[in-house]
């Protein structure tokens, strides 16, 4: 029976980073706390507001509805690049682990102005669109919501990729034997068979992504220049440019409350060593 007993040794080991953590992360959090409770006036005012105020509200539905898209996006890309690196040829496998590494050495700042250079009205695909004669207009492919999808997909596919390469790797090769043996098609025996095998995978990836894309701050702001605000932005907003500090710790704790229980469903699905695949 496996022990949930920590050994003293990995406890003494472990209390130098606990006690940081509670230092950093711990006492300002608790604060965060206090002035969701207190200002600007003691009670849950703030919170009643959070749940009756209509720009919050949509707020909060927009959040959620690009992290779902965003997440939708992000797990069929990482599906397929995970296939590749997983059960390609070696040259396929190579040219899958440069997908997959090569956005980690790169910065998120470096990345989103990357995308509006690509996606502006005189980016470059508008710029060779209107060239070739397809467009007699730009399209609006940034300062929306879809240029905020695509930025954030395009920094966490790597991230969905490890949970269902993981989940990949460790199905039973003898089921895809004993599938193709009953005379079942190669569409048939991944429809019916592979894609349901990595559903864990699949599962934990999607879970990872959509609790990343909800704390998302950078990307929303520069690709959705103020016109697609998520939960993130609408917390700065409202600690740095407004005297509401009640109203963005109520909005924050919420946020962190989600966070926590869409975390609690990983663990359930996905074990952190599967994350490495």
């Amino acid at each position: 029976m496996r022990s949930h007993f920590i050994h003293p040794g990995a406890a003494l080991l472990l209390a130098p980073l606990l006690a940081f953590l509670g230092l950093a992360y711990g006492i300002p959090f608790l604060g965060v706390v206090k002035w969701s409770f207190t200002l600007p006036e003691l009670g849950l005012g703030q919170y009643g507001t959070l749940l009756t105020d209509p720009l919050v509200q949509s707020v909060f539905v927009r959040t959620f509805r690009i992290c779902a898209l965003v997440t939708l996006a992000s797990v069929t890309a990482a599906y397929v690049i995970a296939y590749v690196w997983v059960r390609g040829t070696t040259g396929q496998r190579l040219a899958a682990e440069y997908c997959i590494l090569v956005p980690f050495w790169i910065s998120v700042l470096t990345r989103a102005f990357g995308w509006v250079a690509l996606l502006s009205n005189q980016g470059l695909i508008n710029t060779w669109l209107r060239a070739i004669g397809i467009l007699d207009e730009p399209l609006m492919l940034v300062r929306n919501e879809f240029g905020v999808i695509v930025g954030m997909a395009h920094f966490l596919i790597p991230f969905a990729v490890f949970p269902i390469a993981s989940a990949m790797r460790n199905l039973d090769e003898r089921v895809l034997l004993a599938a193709r043996g009953m005379g079942g098609g190669r569409a048939r025996i991944f429809w019916s068979v592979f894609v349901p095998m990595t559903m864990p995978g699949i599962i934990g990836a999607a879970l990872i992504v959509f609790v990343f894309a909800l704390g998302f701050f950078v990307t929303p702001s520069i690709l959705g220049g103020g016109r697609s605000v998520m939960v993130a932005e609408l917390v700065y907003l409202r600690i740095f440019q407004s005297p509401d500090w009640g109203l963005g710790a109520a909005i924050s704790i919420t946020l962190v409350v989600i966070v926590g229980l869409l975390s609690t469903a990983l663990y359930r699905y996905l074990r952190p060593a599967q994350m490495v695949g």
